[in-house]
């Protein structure tokens, strides 16, 4: 069963030429994939069409083997899929970080001793402990691409959805995001510009240009 199933995909912003015109893909399980092409292309539109953050125009959005298209359909989706988006401070509204890597599995139910505990672990797996009790405003742009990705992995999604991952990073924290995204077992889509990086970590994938997805 797919993890992932977008069929026939049509998409335009109010006003504007359509982005998405007849877009299709598939995810299985284990995949890391990478989606590809111009400016403009749709990618970033796409991958918020996958966790429901717009409808799409036209055509059909499967999940984990269901059909998905009212916002209800999409609350199992965010649980199981971690979304890194473009830009870090969309993300990061804590004031610390062990608050933000906790608020997702506070909002999941865990108690508060729980959660801290989740904090640790996933901090440390990621060699990121030096940050915990940090200002979270006050990060580097690379130290908070590295805090959005724990506050994702500290839900223990299935699938991570990573838009433009190095935008902003150093080489020495790209290097360290680019040894975590290896060591981790989440099938993983990936948005980027970065040839390199896509080699590493998703080389098979899909070019987007024309409104359709073609696999690459």
């Amino acid at each position: 069963m797919p993890l992932l199933e977008l069929t026939d995909i049509h998409f335009a912003y109010p006003g504007l030429e359509p982005v998405l015109e007849g877009a299709s893909m598939r995810m299985e399980p284990g995949e890391r994939l990478s989606i590809v092409g111009p400016n403009g292309a749709g990618k970033s539109t796409l991958l918020k069409l996958i966790m429901g953050l717009m409808p799409p125009t036209a055509g059909t959005i499967k999940a984990f083997g269901k059909p998905r298209a009212e916002e209800a359909d999409f609350h199992e989706v965010r649980r199981r899929v971690g979304f890194v988006f473009q830009d870090a401070d969309d993300q990061l509204f804590c004031p610390t970080v062990a608050e933000d890597v906790a608020f997702g599995p506070l909002n999941l139910g865990k108690s508060k001793d729980e959660a801290l505990a989740i904090v640790d672990q996933v901090l440390t797996r990621l060699g990121l402990m030096h940050l915990r009790d940090r200002i979270t405003h006050k990060l580097s742009g690379g130290e908070k691409r590295l805090v959005t990705l724990a506050t994702v992995l500290a839900m223990e999604p299935e699938v991570l959805i990573l838009d433009e991952p190095t935008n902003a990073l150093d080489p020495d924290n790209y290097a360290r995001l680019t040894e975590i995204l290896k060591g981790l077992d989440q099938a993983i889509l990936l948005v980027s510009h970065a040839p390199d990086f896509r080699a590493e970590i998703a080389p098979d994938g899909y070019r987007l240009e024309n409104g359709k997805l073609v696999r690459i």
